[in-house]
């Protein structure tokens, strides 16, 4: 985890909110403290297994000033839930895109998480049963699945079960963190949260 202040804290919100006027994405901002963007950056590897990509969360801290957190993260499936897809059509892999309003406070297997409970994601469906991830646009498909927010092990390497589609921290200290600031903006702006994922090149790495 990585907490970035100052003035490249600003330079990153700046970038963020480029590439959403750019997308036609809210960026939430209103010079209010604790109103968090959180976005998903994912790897241009097409190979599946680790926790190679990255989690922005973007936001004004008590004083209004720009603070952002970087996680370690998934936005894939890992290998084991590719290899056996739980939907005929094929595994989940989230379709970057902005998800507004989606998520909410709630509870993924027996502890706190951000569950899809407040509208529909797009996936992709890979049923070909191998470790590459496809981005094929015609196997879309939109619907309520359970894509959730959620924690690994306490420092996990590899994917593995973890994932079926889900946005997965690799760390149980990082997503305890993440869940902090979710808590704060819900006691000022209520239990609604959305996420916005987009690719490396979006990014301009």
């Amino acid at each position: 985890m990585t907490t970035i202040k100052g003035w490249h804290a600003s330079l990153i919100a700046e970038k963020v909110k480029s590439i959403f006027d750019e997308k036609g994405y809210s960026f939430f901002d209103g010079n209010s403290s604790w109103n968090i963007n959180i976005i998903g950056i994912r790897n241009s590897c097409a190979k599946a297994n680790k926790f190679d990509d990255m989690m922005l969360v973007v936001y004004r801290n008590g004083r209004k000033n720009w603070e952002v957190k970087s996680y370690q993260i998934t936005t894939d499936p890992g290998k084991y839930w590719l290899k056996k897809p739980m939907n005929v059509g094929g595994t989940a892999i989230m379709v970057p895109g902005q998800y507004r309003g989606v998520y909410k406070i709630g509870t993924h297997r027996s502890y706190t998480a951000l569950v899809q409970r407040g509208g529909k994601v797009k996936c992709y469906r890979d049923k070909n049963k191998d470790e590459i991830l496809d981005y094929d646009p015609d196997s879309i498909t939109e619907g309520y699945y359970g894509i959730n927010i959620h924690k690994a092990g306490s420092d996990s390497t590899n994917v593995d079960k973890w994932s079926a589609g889900c946005q997965v921290f690799a760390r149980t200290s990082e997503f305890n963190d993440f869940m902090k600031l979710a808590k704060k903006s819900e006691g000022l702006y209520g239990d609604m949260f959305s996420y916005s994922l987009i690719t490396e090149e979006d990014w301009g790495v």
